[in-house]
């Protein structure tokens, strides 16, 4: 008997209750993470173990993810860097420098309205976009 994954299913699952922005900020993803800590009070920190790889073209693309956990609440905020060395997580939005991802409780409209607002507001960042999952071609890749 053999067993099949079902990718589809298993991304359904994993984006249900969660909240993905888009990012265009042409700046290092330390430098971003960085700001988002000292500018908007958060805690994001590199996080190696959930790191994504991809192989293209018989080579190894690694695109860091940083973590930050609400320790009161189940909620979890995810940013991936969208490129790396020429190559991206998300080729379908080669224009996007960073993904973001919100996991976990429902986040209320005017606290996610908030939060876009805040992101426009750093040095660096042009564009902040809340992405709809029917978009995204390979949300597997984003699947931690």
């Amino acid at each position: 008997m053999k067993l099949k994954i079902d990718n589809e299913a298993l991304a359904e699952e994993f984006f249900e209750d969660s909240v993905l922005l888009g990012i265009v900020a042409p700046i290092k993803d330390y430098q971003f993470s960085w700001q988002l800590n000292q500018l908007l009070g958060l805690d994001f920190r590199v996080n190696n173990d959930i790191e994504i790889q991809l192989t293209k073209k018989q080579r190894k693309y690694f695109f860091s993810i940083y973590e930050y956990a609400l320790p009161a609440i189940s909620l979890t905020h995810y940013l991936y860097n969208n490129e790396n060395d020429g190559e991206y997580l998300l080729p379908e939005f080669k224009h996007l420098d960073f993904l973001w991802l919100i996991k976990g409780d429902p986040v209320p409209a005017e606290d996610l309205k908030a939060l876009i607002q805040s992101i426009r507001t750093l040095p660096g960042v042009q564009l902040v976009n809340e992405m709809t999952n029917e978009k995204i071609k390979h949300k597997q890749h984003l699947i931690i």
